[in-house]
Order: structure tokens, then sequence, then C-alpha cells
């Protein structure tokens, strides 16, 4: 019941001006809301920020987006849940809850996919890339673009990973996504899917003995106040995905859609930069709070994860897999 009354909170918080002009602003300004489950600080958060400034810019102040960040609105899959329902305009997801309503994106859940993030970048930009998003409509969703999630791995309380055997019977943290679940068993662990929200207090509670995410998550989040140990094993490329409800689209007039459209594409190069640099910074401050990050052999990992790769043979996502080899 509490879960959902916190629904109905927000979607009608989130379809009060999804598309309509707004009071106290211009009469003809349309607001697009836009909510996420990051921090401010984040990269992401700060390239939306500017793609509602560049929005503003391009659409001459006639189109807006009113951004709300931390989870105020729901988890990831709330959020999903009020785009396809046209509460609520705008959303940012890791791909990994995607799967539940792209089969395809199982592929970015699939540990040592990409052979480094050039190829993981090439892939996106390919035809694959371009018929993921498309994929999304089917969802009721429109993927305008993706956005750099880096690469996820291990962190741990107590354990220092150097192999696949340090994981035996480890509690990790994994998304919503069975794929997920499956690589991180693969390898020994005990998968244990908690939402980001609660993943503080389940570290500190021992709840579960570690998790799995890039760089800056791990230090925006604080859990490296928890868990010190950050095995950079690079399992899995996992990007975001910038999305919009296809009912809010389709009410958008093409000029409309074409500043969108700009204004993602400028903001998708410049949070790929901020990126990098918060890449960076993030490690350098683990570091120095004491964390000891590790660099492992990734061969033994991705031997211990070959026969889940072998069990999507002759399916979609199998076929996917040999596709996406293929491309430098």
């Amino acid at each position: 019941m509490r879960k959902f009354m916190r629904q109905l909170g927000a979607a009608a918080l989130a379809g009060a001006t999804v598309l309509m002009a707004s009071c106290g602003f211009k009469e003809d300004q349309v607001a697009l809301k836009l909510a996420h489950t990051l921090d401010q600080q984040h990269s992401v958060h700060r390239a939306m920020v500017f793609m509602d400034e560049r929005l503003r810019e391009l659409s001459g102040d006639t189109m807006r987006i009113d951004i709300y960040s931390g989870g105020q609105l729901g988890s990831e899959r709330e959020l999903i849940e009020l785009l396809q329902i046209g509460s609520l305009a705008m959303t940012k997801v890791s791909a990994s809850p995607m799967e539940g309503f792209v089969p395809e994106m199982k592929i970015f859940n699939l540990p040592y996919v990409f052979r480094d993030s050039d190829h993981f970048w090439n892939v996106l930009q390919s035809d694959i890339g371009k018929d993921l998003l498309l994929a999304c409509e089917r969802a009721r969703l429109r993927g305008l673009g993706y956005l750099d999630a880096g690469s996820r791995s291990f962190y741990m309380n107590d354990v220092a990973v150097q192999t696949p055997a340090d994981l035996n019977g480890q509690k990790i943290r994994v998304q919503n996504s069975q794929t997920a679940i499956k690589m991180v068993n693969a390898l020994g662990g005990a998968a244990t899917p908690v939402s980001w929200g609660e993943l503080y207090t389940a570290l500190q509670q021992g709840v579960v003995n570690g998790a799995e995410n890039n760089p800056p998550s791990f230090y925006l989040s604080k859990h490296y106040e928890v868990s010190k140990y950050y095995t950079l094993d690079e399992h899995t490329y996992v990007p975001d995905l910038l999305l919009i409800s296809t009912e809010v689209w389709n009410k958008l007039e093409p000029q409309q859609q074409a500043w969108l459209n700009q204004a993602v594409e400028e903001a998708v190069a410049y949070q790929r930069k901020l990126w990098q640099e918060s890449t960076e910074e993030s490690l350098a401050a683990v570091k120095a709070a004491g964390v000891e990050v590790i660099y492992p052999d990734k061969q033994p990992f991705i031997d211990a994860v070959k026969p889940l790769h072998d069990s999507y043979k002759g399916t979609e996502v199998g076929d996917l897999l040999e596709q996406i080899k293929a491309i430098n």
C-alpha cells in the first residue's frame, strides 16, 4: 500500500505539468518533467542541467526541462512505468533494468561482451546501438541517446577480490536484472537484488558483503565509507539511457522534437567529457580515503563466465553477441 501511494503521489506530481504551459512562466513555454535517481553532483545530472539550458536557448525560451533528482519521484523501474503511462516526460535509467521491458537489453548485463571503452562506444554508435534504442518504442518509450556510465567493477567490505574464487559465497548486490543475477552467480557470488537507495544501509548492516558499480557512483554514493576494497575487473559496460515517453514525444511539434534532439546530442557529448574527468577524480578520492584499488588479471573472470555466454547460443541475444564481437 505504501509503495502504491508513493507511485500515485509521484504520478500526480510528475503529471501536473508534463507537457503544458506552466504558471509563473511564459504562457507558451512547454515544460518537460525529467526525473532520475542520481546525486546532483553526478555528471549525468550536470549534463541534464546543460540540456535544459540548451533547450531554452534553441527554442527561444519556449521549452524547458524541470529536473527531479535523487529518486524524488521513485526508483528507476517506477520512473519507467510513469513514462509508459505518460505521467512523466523523461528519465535517465540504467540499461540494466530495461531488460524487463526490452529483452535485447540483456546484452549489456552479460559480462565481458565489450573489449574496452572504444569497442563499447563503437557498438553504441553502430546500427546495433541505434536498433536497441528503437526497440524501446515497443515499450512506449523512445530512446533519445546513450549516456556514459563507464564500466562496472566489484567493491567489497572485507574481501580483496583478486580472482573469481574470492567471490565464492559473498552476497553481492545487483540491479533488478535476471542477467546480472546470472553473471554474479556464474562468478561464484550470491547475487542479491537491492535498490540503489537502500544499498548504503545494506552494506553497513551486512545484508550484502559488496556490490558492483563504476568509480563515480562508488564515490558519490559514499559506499567507500563501508567497502574498503575495489577490484577493477570491469566486467560490464552498462550505459545509461535517456528516454522520453512516446505519448509525450508525439505531442511535440516537429520543430520542438528537433530542438530537443539537438539539446540531447550536445548534452551527451558534454556528459562523456564530464564522465572521464569524474572517473579519474573519483578513483583518486577513494584511494585517498583508504580504499585499496585492485587491478586483477581479467582472464580468469572471462573464463569463468564463458558457460554463461554459451548458454545464449541460438538465441536473439546470442546472435547479438556474435555481431558485437565482429565490430572493431
